[in-house]
C-alpha cells in the first residue's frame, strides 16, 4: 500500500468516526429521582444537576420491573420482562433469549468499540463487550473501612468456617452493617476506583467511535461512603417520610418485608427499625447519592478534557427507585410509584435537539430504539419500546399516555401495573389460572404518594375498566 493510499485510508476512517456520535451511559443502582435537578432542594448533587442543564430531563420515566437484573436486561435488549423471561436475579437471559442482540452487541456490529465496567447487566456481562474492564477485585478497595467493622466481619468469617457454612447462609452470617462512614479517600471504595479506570479508558479511545457504559453500584446497600459526603447532610434535620405507614386499603400481596435490608447486621429480622436507625439509613442513602454524584462529575470532566463532549451522547438512568421508609418499607421490589419511577437524562451533541424537561410517560426499554435513532443505526425487530427522538426534538410532542411495569410474588402471582397521567392501576394475577387475586388504584391527582387504594370507589370504575383492558394487551405481548 502506498503512502498516499495509507493516508487516504486514515482520513477516511477518521471522517467515518467523526460522523458517528460516541455514547456514554451512566447506569446508577437504586437511584430515585430525589436530586436537586428534580426539585429536591435538600440534596447535594451539583454534578448531575450540571449534566441535567444540558440534557432532556424526563420527569416521568419508568422501569419495567423494580429489581436489578430484570430491569437491566429489559433495557439492554429493549424487551419487556415477559419477553426476556427474566423476573429474578438468578435467571440467565442467554438461556431464555439466546439470540437477543444487546445494545453493546448492536453497536459493536456497526463499528463501535464497546466498553463496559461496573454493574451493567448485573453479573452476566463480560462476553457482551469488545472491552470489559473488570472491577471485581481492585487493590485497596473494600466495602467497609472502619477497623472495628472489618475486625467483626473477620471474626464472623472464622466462626462461619468452623461451622462449615456455605453459600447464601455463609454470606448472611458474615454480613456487615447497613451503613458506615469512614475518613478515607473515595478511591478506596469501588465506585471511586472504577471511575479512575473509566477515565483511563476515555484517554485511550482514539478515533474509533465508542459505546461505553459505566455502572455505579451506589447508592445500593450498604450505604457506605467517605465521611465528607455524610458531612454534607445534618442528621438533626433528617426525618422519616410523612407516609411512614402502609397504604390504606392496599392488599397484603402488594407489600414486601424488605429482606434485602434485613440481611445486614443491626437490622431486626422482623418488625420496624427504630427511628434513630431509620434516620441513619436515610442519612446514609443521601451520602451515597452525593458520593456517586461526585464520581459522575469526575467522569464528565474527563470527557471534556479529552475533547469528546462535542460528539458524545450522554445518558444517565437508574435501574429502579428505592424506598427509604415510604409506606413503612425499605428497598424496592414493589409496583409502587416510588420503586418504578427513575431519573432519566439524555444529553446529545445535536444542536437541533432540545435540552429541557418533559412530563411525557416514557419507559426505560425506550432507550434502545432511541440510541439507535441518535446514532443513525437500524433498530432490531426485538425492540418493544418507542424511540424518544420525537420528544428530544419537541418535549411537547404527542406521546404515549401509559407506562407499564410488573413485579412477581410467590405462588405464581404477577403484579401488572400501568401508570396513566391521572394515577396508577395494578392487577395481581395468578398466571396459571389467569385469575385476578387483588387490585389497586391510586389517584395521583389527589394522592401522588399512593397512600390510599381507591380501587373499590365506584367513581373510578370507568377509568379502571379502561386501564385493565390496556394491561391485558401488554400482558399478552
Amino acid at each position: 500500500m502506498t503512502y498516499i493510499s495509507v493516508l487516504l485510508f486514515i482520513l477516511s476512517a477518521t471522517s467515518l468516526s467523526a460522523t458517528k456520535p460516541n455514547v456514554l451511559i451512566l447506569a446508577i443502582d437504586d437511584l430515585r429521582p430525589e436530586l436537586r435537578c428534580y426539585g429536591a432542594e435538600h440534596m447535594v448533587t451539583p454534578h448531575i444537576d450540571r449534566l441535567a442543564e444540558g440534557s432532556m430531563r424526563f420527569d416521568q420515566a419508568y422501569v419495567q420491573q423494580a429489581v436489578c437484573l430484570p430491569s437491566r436486561i429489559s433495557l439492554f435488549t429493549g424487551m419487556r420482562p415477559n419477553s426476556t423471561g427474566v423476573h429474578d436475579l438468578q435467571t440467565k437471559f442467554r438461556e431464555t433469549i439466546p439470540d437477543a442482540v444487546t445494545l453493546p452487541q448492536h453497536f459493536a456490529k456497526h463499528g463501535y468499540q464497546t466498553i463496559g465496567t461496573g454493574k451493567v447487566l448485573h453479573d452476566e456481562q463480560s462476553r457482551e463487550w469488545t472491552q470489559w474492564i473488570d472491577t471485581y477485585n481492585l487493590p485497596g478497595v473494600n466495602e467497609y473501612h472502619n477497623p472495628e467493622t472489618r475486625a467483626k466481619i473477620a471474626r464472623l468469617k472464622q466462626e462461619a468456617r468452623a461451622k462449615g457454612l456455605k453459600g447464601e447462609v455463609l454470606r448472611r452470617y458474615t454480613k456487615g452493617p447497613a451503613y458506615e462512614w469512614a475518613d478515607v479517600p473515595e478511591v478506596d471504595y469501588h465506585d471511586g476506583a472504577m471511575t479512575d479506570l473509566a477515565i483511563r479508558a476515555l484517554e485511550k479511545v482514539g478515533n474509533e467511535p465508542f459505546f461505553m457504559v459505566v455502572g455505579y453500584k451506589k447508592p445500593h446497600l450498604p450505604f457506605v461512603a467517605p465521611k465528607k459526603y455524610w458531612d454534607l447532610y445534618d442528621f438533626n434535620f433528617i426525618e422519616l417520610p410523612d407516609n411512614y405507614y402502609s397504604p390504606k386499603g392496599a392488599p397484603p400481596i402488594a407489600q414486601m418485608t424488605w429482606g434485602e435490608l434485613r440481611a445486614y447486621s443491626g437490622i431486626p429480622a422482623e418488625g420496624p427499625v427504630d427511628r434513630i436507625t431509620a434516620r441513619r439509613l436515610i442519612h446514609g442513602y443521601y451520602a451515597s447519592v452525593s458520593f456517586v454524584d461526585a464520581q459522575v462529575g469526575r467522569l464528565m470532566e474527563a470527557l471534556e478534557k479529552q475533547g469528546l463532549v462535542k460528539n458524545t451522547i450522554v445518558v444517565l438512568w437508574s435501574d429502579h427507585g428505592f424506598k427509604i421508609g415510604e409506606h413503612a418499607m425499605w428497598c424496592k421490589h414493589t409496583n409502587y410509584e416510588i420503586d418504578a419511577r427513575v431519573p432519566l437524562l439524555i444529553k446529545t451533541p445535536d444542536p437541533d435537539l432540545d435540552a429541557g424537561e418533559t412530563d411525557a410517560l416514557v419507559e426505560l426499554l425506550d432507550l434502545y430504539p432511541t440510541l439507535c435513532d441518535l446514532a443513525d443505526l437500524p433498530t432490531p425487530d426485538q425492540c418493544e419500546g418507542s424511540s424518544l427522538l420525537p420528544l428530544l426534538k419537541d418535549p411537547e410532542s404527542k406521546w404515549n399516555e401509559l407506562a407499564y411495569s410488573q413485579y412477581p410474588r410467590h405462588g405464581g402471582v404477577m403484579g401488572y401495573t400501568v401508570k396513566s397521567p391521572d394515577g396508577r392501576y395494578t392487577e395481581w394475577i395468578r398466571e396459571e389460572q389467569g385469575v385476578v387475586v387483588a387490585r389497586e388504584y391510586y389517584d395521583h391527582r389527589i394522592d401522588p404518594e399512593e397512600n390510599r387504594n381507591v380501587v373499590n370507589n365506584r367513581a373510578y370504575m370507568s377509568k379502571i375498566y379502561q386501564l385493565s383492558a390496556q394491561l391485558r394487551k401488554v400482558r399478552k405481548q
